[in-house]
């Protein structure tokens, strides 16, 4: 079975994304994406894929996958049953560790911990404890603490001693392989032309699917529909430009995103963030510093 592409989006002006969340969740499937990812277990026991490798883990399990290596966390619970938090995941580029280690000879483990990476790593129950709460701290963290955070937790995961590589050293993930997957080209090209104007009949000839058959198959696949999964990365655009493009009029973000109807952005802004975009910048604004 392939697995589907994540669309993983790393805010403007960060270097990494970190974030948490329960169970179950729409990126809870046998997937991969081109970032490294550090996957810690809060909560729930089950079973989970890597490659070519199936284990079971429990709360406490740390474990990094390299980039497009394939992986899934299925929790053994009983059906119906909600879990507000299961994991605190941290997704970085490979470009991003492989330039740390360059600028930094100091830090020479972190090669290591990317070679080990490809066929996804396993910590010890030792360096999980470490990891835990710089891990809740992380997704919360912001500016230099934030970075300070990252490195440090690099820094015990690459002092690990006890890490254990879990996939077998001869499965090799094929990103141009499971890119001919028709959903996957689909996703892709939402991720390429996200602020352009496209519909769904459009991602169905890019998956070379009939329109019915993709808008079952895209379901299937994102737990969404296409409109609810593009409105939703949209949405995740605009608010990365209120925080950071304070001069850049509501109108013009709504417009830059990918909208094409200001009142529609506004209502769909409001369902998923609980508050109009105007709201959203004004109460940043109120928790920035007052320049002295």
């Amino acid at each position: 079975m392939k697995p589907d592409l994540e669309v993983v989006q790393i805010g403007q002006g960060q270097s990494f994304k970190a974030w948490e969340h329960g169970y179950p969740y729409h990126t809870v499937r046998w997937h991969f994406h081109p970032e490294m990812e550090v996957h810690y277990v809060v909560a729930t026991s089950g079973r989970y894929y890597i490659g070519d490798f199936i284990g079971e883990f429990g709360p406490g399990n740390l474990v990094l996958t390299g980039p497009n290596l394939p992986h899934n966390w299925i929790s053994d619970v009983p059906e119906g049953t909600i879990v507000p938090l299961r994991n605190r995941v941290l997704q970085f580029p490979e470009e991003l560790l492989l330039r740390i280690a360059e600028l930094f000879p100091d830090t020479g483990g972190f090669s290591a911990l990317f070679d080990l990476s490809r066929r996804g790593a396993l910590f010890s129950a030792a360096c999980s404890e470490i990891c835990a709460p710089i891990l809740a701290e992380l997704v919360q963290a912001k500016g230099p603490r934030r970075a300070s955070l990252f490195l440090d937790l690099l820094a015990n995961l690459a002092a690990d001693a006890g890490a254990r590589a879990l996939a077998s050293d001869t499965y090799l993930p094929d990103p141009s392989g499971f890119m001919t997957a028709g959903v996957n080209k689909a996703l892709a090209f939402i991720n390429q032309n996200l602020t352009e104007d496209f519909g769904e009949v459009d991602l169905a000839a890019t998956a070379g699917m009939t329109p019915a058959a993709f808008s079952r198959s895209f379901r299937k696949h994102t737990g969404m529909g296409v409109v609810e999964y593009v409105n939703r990365l949209r949405i995740n655009l605009a608010c990365q430009l209120l925080m950071n493009d304070t001069d850049t009029s509501v109108t013009d973000i709504c417009y830059a995103t990918g909208f094409n109807n200001l009142s529609n952005f506004n209502r769909q802004f409001l369902r998923r963030k609980g508050m109009p975009p105007s709201r959203f910048r004004a109460l940043l604004q109120d928790n920035r510093p007052v320049a002295a």
